[in-house]
């Protein structure tokens, strides 16, 4: 997964980017996922490939962020895969998981459009509640969007510390 884009002088924003949903296994955009949550989750912070593709796979919807890269023809553009996260139904309403983005892309605001839409997403759907597990160097990310800590302690996944978030959604 290669990009051009340079964080530092870029922030992103909604126009920036196309954001591909699905639950086909077999799609562009599921591949793409698990691109990108290979790089982030197995390359980047060593968690065991069995861990990270699990088998709650087919049980999930797909959200792809796609940015607009300009390519040198004038007037001609790329879509890269650059952030993803799966949703997982529950009794409480949506479990958020596998949020990764990719290295070029952090601090960019691309983690927040995605979450931003993800947030949408539900809120159309009816759905009441939002949860995740947090890595804890990330609950502020979080924070930022609305999300408060649940009443379960910290914890380890994947030997990451987690705490579990929520967001009520009216």
């Amino acid at each position: 997964m290669t990009a051009s884009h340079n964080p530092e002088h870029t922030q992103i924003s909604a126009a920036d980017i196309t954001v591909d949903i699905t639950t086909d296994l077999e799609s562009q955009a599921h591949r793409d996922s698990i691109a990108i949550r290979t790089e982030v989750f197995v390359r980047e912070q060593h968690v065991p490939v069995e861990l990270e593709v699990d088998a709650e796979e087919g049980l999930c919807t797909y959200f792809v962020a796609y940015v607009h890269e300009e390519t040198s023809t004038k007037g001609t553009s790329l879509l890269l895969p650059a952030a993803t996260l799966r949703l997982l139904p529950t009794s409480y309403g949506l479990h958020v998981q596998r949020v990764a983005v990719a290295k070029p892309y952090r601090s960019t605001g691309l983690g927040r459009e995605i979450m931003l839409h993800v947030i949408d997403y539900a809120r159309v759907r009816g759905v009441r509640e939002l949860r995740l597990d947090a890595q804890t160097h990330a609950t502020g990310f979080y924070e930022s969007l609305g999300f408060e800590y649940a009443d379960r302690p910290e914890f380890m996944d994947a030997g990451i510390a987690h705490r579990e978030m929520f967001l009520h959604l009216k």
